[in-house]
């Protein structure tokens, strides 16, 4: 099982620690007060809809086993684990302290966390047979280790201290309908943690919660389907997988999949140039090392007494060689080769068959926008104006300098355009994008930044079934 998923572990450590500490990386930054995470299970006596708090996560997926197939399960999580510095008082005594200073540097009171892993190994066809239930368990630990100063004296003690947790993995498999086989797995993951506690807060719960929760699931022969680009015959099937609170993610050769908290596209990859976890794997790398550098020496010492992860963080950036910290500042991908003449059109597809995005598999990329005029510059084609193009809505020519009512909603979730619905608009210019689809660059009448915002090309942007001539609105009246 290790070797299984042992490719699929450096994607499913960034989704364990994404979040986990976030820059500046010290304790006393307000966002790393405000924690944890993602996939966060709470135990059932703190979870309710009311609070957005939940114990269970759920996640169905679609695979074609081969015979006698093993179904492979790896459940991994956080678990808070109390860390707290005691100082050494007359008499043997020890205090709780905030901070403390010994040999190896500052030591704070912090809650960290510790990785936790189960796995299941059942065979596929006992699991289509009869339901599988495992327990989650891991018990209450606590260490105590002693500080001493730079000279060997005694000056205190870290504690360390986990409660216990306990939770289930139930596995259901099924037969799907139909001439070409295959099997929808359902994975459940519950916290099922008694908790009851003066405290009524989320911080003390969180402490018999499972965090960044996650699953690998993988089959010993055979693949999983893709539920996001799945073949014909098995999207009635995708539609009736429910997944909830996690997504199933393919990972390598497309044996195995993440349940992950956090959706990602299929075979997801770690980019090469990214030197080390910086637990923030949706960021920019450069942004955040720059920014990791330009910390001042007080900032970097509270972030190394934070976390030995924070402390390992920051080491690392303060001792980059320059030649990697360029590595990080430029790279271009997923452009596909231009082959044949040097003249040929320049062909763009929105797929490519880069194996890190599609796992080697070839879609279909749909219709290609080709152009002998050089993409990357709007003035070199001249078939295309944005200050003389126009659009036709409800029979109205409009174009630039036309008046229109905004209407958003047809086609948007942003709950900012609600705001906008039936102000009026000036149109600053019609453009088309390489799907040749037409859509409106627009200024807001009523907005007193108006002119600033047109002189510096700022604008917002509407497709024509989001807006309304404004000499149709005012022919109504």
């Amino acid at each position: 099982m290790t070797d299984r998923f042992a490719s699929a572990k450096a994607i499913a450590d960034t989704v364990l620690y994404e979040g986990y500490l976030l820059y500046p990386y010290r304790a006393s930054a307000a966002k790393n007060q405000a924690r944890w995470q993602f996939g966060v299970l709470m135990p059932p006596g703190f979870a309710s809809p009311v609070r957005g708090e939940y114990d269970t996560c759920q996640c169905e997926c679609l695979a074609e086993p081969g015979k006698d197939a093993d179904l492979e399960v790896l459940v991994r999580f956080l678990r808070l684990q109390q860390r707290t510095a005691q100082a050494l008082r007359p008499g043997d005594v020890y205090e709780d302290v905030p901070s403390l200073y010994a040999a190896e540097g500052e030591i704070t009171t912090w809650v960290e966390a510790v990785a936790e892993e189960v796995s299941v190994k059942i065979p596929v066809a006992d699991l289509i047979a009869a339901d599988s239930t495992t327990a989650l368990d891991v018990p209450y630990g606590q260490e105590s280790e002693p500080l001493r100063s730079a000279e060997g004296e005694l000056v205190g003690r870290v504690v360390r201290s986990r409660a216990a947790l306990h939770g289930e993995l139930r596995l259901h498999a099924e037969e799907l309908d139909g001439p070409f086989g295959g099997v929808k797995i359902h994975a459940e993951i519950r916290n099922t943690t008694p908790w009851q506690h003066p405290n009524p807060y989320r911080d003390a719960a969180l402490h018999a919660a499972f965090v960044a929760t996650h699953a690998l699931i993988g089959v010993s022969s055979g693949a999983f389907l893709s539920l996001l680009d799945p073949p014909e015959w098995a999207k009635v099937a995708v539609q009736e997988c429910t997944n909830v609170r996690c997504w199933p993610v393919l990972l390598g050769a497309g044996d195995a999949v993440m349940a992950s908290p956090i959706i990602l596209y299929d075979f997801p990859t770690i980019a090469p140039e990214s030197p080390a976890d910086l637990f923030d794997g949706t960021e920019i790398d450069e942004i955040l090392t720059l920014r990791t550098m330009a910390m001042t020496d007080e900032e970097k010492r509270q972030a190394r007494a934070t976390d030995p992860r924070a402390r390992a963080l920051v080491d690392r950036v303060d001792s980059m060689p320059g030649e990697l910290l360029e590595r990080l500042h430029g790279t271009v991908r997923y452009l596909r080769g231009v082959t044949g003449e040097p003249d040929a059109p320049i062909e763009l597809r929105e797929l490519t068959d880069d194996p890190t995005l599609n796992g080697g598999r070839e879609l279909d990329p749909g219709p290609a926008f080709t152009t002998d005029a050089p993409w990357w510059n709007p003035e070199a084609d001249s078939s295309v104006d944005p200050d003389t193009d126009a659009v036709v809505i409800n029979g109205v020519e409009v174009r630039r300098g036309s008046k229109v009512v905004l209407r958003p909603g047809a086609r948007r979730t942003d709950a900012q355009d609600m705001f906008l619905a039936g102000m009026v608009a000036t149109v600053q210019a019609v453009v088309l994008d390489v799907d040749g689809e037409q859509y409106m660059a627009v200024s807001l009448d009523d907005d007193p930044a108006a002119d600033l915002q047109t002189s510096h090309g700022r604008f917002r942007y509407f497709f024509p079934d989001e807006v309304e001539p404004y000499t149709a609105v005012e022919e109504s009246r």
